[in-house]
């Protein structure tokens, strides 16, 4: 593909340029994709592509401040582009002049000892229908064009990808941005930077189509630049998500993982928290006077009293009709009456080629279930309910149905989607790949900020107990804490700083580990000294301790990590039950109450009550590494060792 330079691109644009133009792409029905997606390329492997599908490049702000060209069906695609920016003695990037020559508020930096201009050359451009932009140290006064044959002199040979946050409206679009690579700490140090706009959760709320982009994003840049050495996996929230199942289910394509306000996975370890939050919000408003606000904090188990109605709101992710980037056509959107075939807005419509479709309605096979789960239960035994505001709840709670409507009657997991979530590790499992790479899990506290906010620290300890439970440890993972006065994942924020640092010493410590054993043992064994689980206080002294879910440590007085509904009610801090296993209630285990209230209890959960002692239904390991999907819910198990490689 054409690579067009600043000068060049400036000389071509005209106003109308600028102006949106958003395609939706009809899904081709016929061609490589429809049989085998991608042909015969080992990289397309996440299956048909959705549709509708709007094209974005004209809303898509270059670096130098221009939009990229509008682009037609139907991949979404322009010619790559490249401009140059430096970086000032203010603090900030800004284009370079249009003769290259070097203003006087350049600053400089040292990459492996030598001193080069802070110039970055900035390329844009489209991979696999997201826009994709490179950056790099890059001085065109050198007269050497950076190719895979000729490196820039300002790069250290390494990659890191970065992975942008969000999901709600994450569906039928190319997106607008991507996670960012005009990044200063990574820059400053040599490092190229990478990234895609279907790498930003807001904008493409599907792992599985994340790996997909990643990795034919990453072979652009290898073809055009150099195979990097390694590659650091560096994202926020949803950003989180992509580290964490990028590594698992698709390894080879990261070496490193730095993770931030995270959680192990949006369908299960985010999804079924904000399920419950609706379920038990829905009783709230139904029932005004059944709890009071801190009894319903207690049910929902958050440290932040705003925080049940605010993952209430979260909730719309799960509903088919709430929430719609602009781009997407009203007239292509579902609505259960007047367009019941229109594009549906969930998570789970969105990842239909792992969760498979249910042939009755053509919608997406749901996983939700909530059958057996005794919301409050941890409420109740500590006294902050009663025995009867803990009955009244469980019997009138309810569940949600397919277009996420309160129904009376609990909401069963789909078989096939429950297994497939498992299968094709849609919910974490931490054994495929993640265990193998070095991890950090950075968190700005945000539990009591008093805004309800999603980023939870125990999520944190969801991805260490399943890290625990696939591997036998999790010693290749580490955990820094510290508040939130830089905001939620501040690069420039020392704790980050130090940690990419660390990170690149560390995978430059596993490469050079040529000693005998698993690779697991590899990483744990090259972890750098300094290196280790800590808090840090609001004035920035380190406390080095092991972070614990619970247990009195200066760390968790400093930042006490709280739950989530399921876990109140008895569920798991791994949060990795789909469906629980159900017993009879033994009335020895609850707090004291009458015959009639036992009775009762045992009326509203006549199927048994949820037994958090044994795995769930289906619960199992993945089917592999490296799934290639050919349909909904069909796939193709690839070998640990990468694509194209059947077991």
């Amino acid at each position: 593909m054409a690579v067009h330079t600043t000068a060049r691109r400036r000389a071509a644009r005209t106003a109308a340029a600028v102006l949106p133009l958003l395609l939706v792409i009809p899904l081709a029905t016929g061609g490589p994709s429809a049989a085998h997606p991608g042909g015969s390329d080992p990289l397309r492997f996440a299956g048909p592509r959705e549709t509708p599908f709007a094209c974005e490049t004209s809303e898509f702000r270059t670096a130098d401040g221009s939009f990229l060209p509008a682009s037609v069906a139907p991949d979404c695609a322009v010619p790559s582009e490249v401009d140059h920016v430096y970086r000032t003695t203010a603090g900030t990037f800004a284009p370079l002049p249009a003769d290259d020559s070097r203003p006087d508020d350049l600053t400089w930096t040292r990459v492996d000892g030598r001193r080069v201009p802070y110039i970055v050359r900035v390329e844009t451009g489209t991979t696999d229908r997201g826009i994709h932009e490179f950056a790099m140290l890059d001085d065109p006064a050198d007269r050497v064009t950076p190719s895979a044959r000729h490196r820039s002199p300002g790069w250290n040979g390494r990659l890191v990808y970065t992975f942008g946050g969000g999901c709600r409206g994450g569906w039928y679009r190319q997106g607008t941005s991507t996670g960012g690579v005009l990044v200063d700490p990574m820059l400053a140090r040599g490092f190229a930077v990478a990234s895609s706009s279907l790498n930003v959760f807001g904008q493409n709320c599907d792992d599985l189509l994340s790996a997909e982009v990643m990795a034919q994003t990453k072979r652009a840049f290898s073809r055009a630049y150099g195979t990097p050495r390694w590659t650091i996996g560096w994202g926020c929230s949803g950003g989180s998500y992509q580290g964490h199942q990028i590594a698992d289910s698709y390894p080879g394509l990261l070496d490193g993982v730095i993770a931030g306000c995270s959680f192990p996975d949006v369908g299960f370890g985010t999804s079924q928290m904000l399920f419950d939050a609706r379920v038990i919000q829905n009783y709230v408003t139904a029932h005004p006077e059944a709890l009071t606000p801190a009894q319903q904090q207690a049910v929902a188990g958050f440290g932040d009293r705003a925080a049940l109605a605010a993952q209430s709101d979260g909730a719309k992710r799960l509903d088919p009709d709430a929430e719609f980037d602009p781009s997407v056509p009203v007239a292509a959107r579902y609505d259960a009456v007047s367009n019941p075939r229109g594009a549906r807005g969930t998570v789970w419509d969105h990842g239909r080629n792992a969760y498979g479709v249910d042939p009755r309605t053509g919608f997406a096979r749901v996983p939700s279930d909530n059958v057996g789960v005794q919301y409050g239960l941890g409420a109740w035994r500590d006294g902050t309910i009663t025995a009867r505001q803990f009955l009244d709840l469980n019997a009138e709670v309810g569940g949600l149905d397919v277009d996420a409507n309160p129904t009376a009657a609990r909401t069963s997991a789909d078989p096939v989607a429950r297994s497939n979530a498992y299968r094709t590790g849609r919910l974490l499992n931490g054994g495929n790949g993640l265990g193998d790479v070095p991890l950090i899990d950075y968190r700005a506290y945000t539990d009591e900020a008093g805004t309800g906010d999603i980023h939870m620290r125990y999520q944190s300890f969801s991805t260490r107990a399943r890290l625990v439970a696939a591997n036998g440890d999790a010693d290749n993972q580490v955990m820094l804490v510290e508040d939130d006065s830089r905001g939620l994942f501040d690069p420039s924020s020392p704790v980050l700083v130090t940690a990419l640092d660390r990170m690149d010493r560390w995978i430059a410590a596993v490469r050079a580990d040529r000693r005998p054993g698993s690779q697991h043992a590899r990483v744990v064994r090259s972890k750098p000294r300094d290196l280790t689980d800590a808090c840090f206080t609001a004035s920035g002294e380190k406390i080095a301790e092991r972070q614990v879910y619970r247990g009195d440590t200066r760390c968790n007085r400093l930042y006490p990590p709280y739950a989530s509904p399921r876990i109140v009610a008895g569920g798991p801090v791994s949060s990795d039950v789909v469906t629980c296993r159900r017993t009879r209630p033994v009335r020895s285990t609850y707090p004291e109450m009458s015959d009639a209230q036992w009775s009762r209890l045992r009326t509203v959960f006549a199927g048994g009550v949820c037994d958090y002692h044994r795995r769930g239904v289906d619960q199992r390991p993945p089917d592999g590494t490296w799934l290639r999907f050919t349909a909904p819910g069909r796939w193709v198990v690839g070998h640990p060792s990468g694509p194209g490689h059947p077991r």
